[in-house]
């Protein structure tokens, strides 16, 4: 009977933020998610960076345009595993739960953001908080981070 190896342990890095629910705070939650993901060991500019990049953009604007609740804010966390970045995005509207349109109307100027979350995240989807509130979180995996718009998959 040989001993069982042990296992390697299992680094999961947490970051969380509160920022106001204003166009400024989620530009601030963008920037702060990728100088948190180089901190980490994901290269700023590298098609992992870009693509949480991107869905934090879209998760913080829609937060702001869409779950703003005054005088409350908005909260990012990242979690990165060995093989996900996950992002979540908390606000204070749980009654306006997003949705992926049928198809976007094609002269409109909004309306594609959680099209583009579906486009490059893994997976996603929206958890409802206890009381008023939800979160709508994405994943990555970390062999998906060269994923990007116009690449096929």
């Amino acid at each position: 009977m040989t001993a069982p190896h042990p296992q390697a342990p299992v680094t999961v890095r947490v970051f969380s933020q509160r920022f106001s629910a204003t166009r400024r705070g989620a530009r601030l939650a963008r920037r702060l998610a990728v100088h948190q993901l180089d901190d980490w060991g994901v290269p700023y500019g590298s098609g992992l960076s870009e693509t949480a990049a991107l869905i934090v953009a879209e998760l913080t604007a829609n937060a702001v345009l869409h779950g703003r609740v005054p005088g409350r804010d908005i909260a990012l966390r990242l979690t990165h595993g060995p093989d996900t970045i996950r992002i979540e995005i908390a606000d204070a509207c749980g009654e306006r739960v997003p949705q992926l349109p049928p198809s976007p109307v094609p002269d409109a100027e909004t309306g594609r953001g959680l099209l583009l979350v579906d486009a490059l995240a893994s997976r996603w989807g929206v958890d409802t908080e206890p009381g008023p509130g939800k979160r709508v979180w994405a994943e990555i995996e970390h062999t998906a981070g060269s994923r990007t718009l116009g690449a096929t998959h």
